[in-house]
């Protein structure tokens, strides 16, 4: 595929689709060890603090990768950094299978990590080097919708072949063969997702407000790290991500000690909230084309979060009203999805989307590892409310980063107008 020439329809939906599925088996994996939590607690006599410890050792594996696999993409390409990635996917759940003890777990956890720690800085580096400028937007949009499917999928699967086969190391199977059937899926198709070929995206549309001042600071391989628009886009994951890791480990849990329902029944609150985010990002998909101050639309759609777990919290709701609220949360989240992806593009230099990507995304794997024990100490202090005020919280938090990012991009269009 000729540099100057855009991508047909078909070549980028091929692309999207597969990056799409690549990065909700990304997702699916986030999910390897919590559904399970309470069998593990059975087996082996954990507790969630101890629990909470297994999703951070699998994020700072991930978060440190992340950062570190932006340079590796930007060097040696995104296609076989991916393919690898996948391969550690298939090891985690090979260990997690034959896992007798705590320190099984751990390992799971930590092959889990490295291998979900490339995926954003080489899909974001695939799209934006394959996928033609028009639709761009909607590939973000599948991409976040696809993770969150496979948030939603993990504790269905994962808890339904546990329940029909009777053991837990069952399932841990089935999800090694999972990742088998994806690993086999994109080496077939490995000319779609080959990003030595194609152009960036910038390349076919003018640049996005803010570009140019951006471009122009870039002067050496480390100088994205001095824009200050990357550490708050940085700091609106942490906080964003934060409050994901408390639904995603401990909404179940919480919802069932506040409520009095069974776990098996407050357990699908996390396939819930991850169907609505993948409806608010399919309308995300179409606000990013039409919104120029997308930092508003990430305010708004995370503000009904806010307030739906909040309301959640109070327990002044009937049971299933409450796992209704926490799950309808998601949608805000969903919604600011597309918007928050964009945004990053605009704060990312070309050329340096793996450094800038996988910089920012760290943030996620940081917010995750930080709250995880934070969150598991507050169920096992009896403070189940706390999950969602902590929640609704740090996305505040996020809101007030996501408003910083747009401000400065906004003021780097209208300082070189005015000049």
């Amino acid at each position: 595929m000729s540099s100057s020439i855009a991508p047909s329809p078909t070549q980028d939906f091929r692309t999207i689709g597969l990056i799409g599925l690549a990065h909700g088996t990304s997702h699916f994996h986030h999910m390897l060890l919590p559904p399970l939590f309470p069998l593990f607690i059975r087996d082996f006599g954990l507790s969630y603090s101890e629990l909470g410890l297994l999703v951070s050792l699998f994020f700072v594996i991930s978060g440190i990768g992340q950062a570190l696999a932006g340079f590796l993409v930007d060097r040696v390409g995104a296609r076989p950094v991916l393919l690898a990635a996948l391969g550690c996917f298939v090891a985690a759940s090979l260990a997690a299978a034959s896992a007798h003890s705590y320190t099984g777990l751990m390992l799971a956890a930590a092959l889990a990590g490295l291998g979900n720690a490339p995926f954003h800085p080489a899909d974001f580096t695939i799209l934006n080097k394959r996928v033609s400028a028009p639709r761009l937007g909607h590939a973000f949009s599948v991409h976040g919708i696809s993770g969150n499917l496979g948030w939603a999928l993990a504790p269905v699967f994962l808890i339904g072949i546990s329940t029909w086969a009777g053991d837990w190391r069952t399932a841990y199977l089935a999800t090694a063969l999972v990742g088998v059937l994806v690993l086999a899926l994109l080496l077939l198709n490995r000319d779609a997702i080959d990003d030595r070929e194609g152009s960036w995206g910038h390349e076919h549309a003018a640049p996005a407000p803010g570009k140019a001042v951006v471009s122009a600071q870039l002067e050496h391989p480390m100088a994205f790290l001095k824009l200050p628009s990357v550490w708050l886009c940085f700091s609106f994951f942490f906080w964003t991500t934060a409050a994901m890791s408390a639904i995603q480990s401990f909404a179940s849990p919480a919802l069932s000690t506040i409520y009095g329902l069974p776990v098996s029944v407050t357990a699908f609150v996390v396939t819930g909230y991850m169907l609505c985010g993948a409806v608010g990002m399919v309308i995300g998909g179409f606000l990013v084309a039409r919104v120029v101050r997308l930092e508003r639309t990430i305010a708004a759609a995370m503000s009904l979060a806010v307030l739906l777990l909040l309301l959640t919290a109070t327990a002044w709701l009937p049971a299933y009203a409450a796992i209704s609220a926490a799950a309808l949360a998601g949608f805000g989240t969903g919604l600011a999805g597309p918007s928050r992806d964009m945004l990053i593009k605009r704060a990312a230099p070309p050329g340096a989307t793996g450094r800038v990507y996988g910089t920012v995304y760290s943030g996620l794997d940081l917010g995750f590892a930080v709250a995880a024990p934070v969150f598991g100490a507050l169920l096992d202090h009896h403070h189940p409310r706390g999950i969602f005020y902590g929640a609704a919280f740090v996305l505040a938090l996020g809101i007030a980063s996501a408003s910083l990012v747009g401000l400065r991009l906004a003021r780097s269009v209208r300082g070189p107008a005015m000049a």
